[in-house]
C-alpha cells in the first residue's frame, strides 16, 4: 500500500498551501515513501478522492479540501486529523503503517 497525499497544486489559499507543505514536509523528513496527486491536473483522481472520503468527512457545503490522505484505497483522514495524530505522537497507526523503525546507532 503506498501513502497518498492529494493535493491542489494551484490552490489560491495560503491555508492549504501551508498544510499540504506541512504533510509532505513531514513526509520527507521522516522517510516515509508518498505519492503526491495533484486534484488540479487529473479530474478523475479529484472524482476518485471526493467519492472515497467517508460521507460523514464531507463538508455541509461544497466538497472536501485538499489535503486529504489516503493509504491504498483506505481513508485515514485530512490535515486536522493528521496534526492531531502528530501531536499525540501515532502518526505511523494514523496513516496504516507499523511503527517506524528503530535507527541503528553507528558501532564506534
Amino acid at each position: 500500500m503506498v501513502i497518498r497525499v492529494y493535493i491542489a497544486s494551484s490552490s489560491g489559499s495560503v491555508v492549504i498551501k501551508k498544510r499540504q507543505q506541512a504533510i509532505v514536509g513531514f513526509l520527507e523528513a521522516n522517510r516515509i515513501t508518498f505519492e503526491e496527486v495533484d486534484i488540479t491536473m487529473v479530474e478523475d483522481q479529484r472524482l476518485w478522492m471526493y467519492q472515497n472520503i467517508p460521507g460523514d468527512r464531507h463538508p455541509d457545503k461544497g466538497n472536501p479540501l485538499p489535503p486529504q490522505i489516503f493509504n491504498g484505497e483506505q481513508y485515514c483522514g485530512d490535515y486536522e486529523d493528521f496534526f492531531q495524530s502528530k501531536e499525540n505522537n501515532s502518526v505511523f497507526s494514523f496513516l496504516g503503517l507499523p511503527s517506524q523503525p528503530a535507527v541503528k546507532q553507528s558501532e564506534s
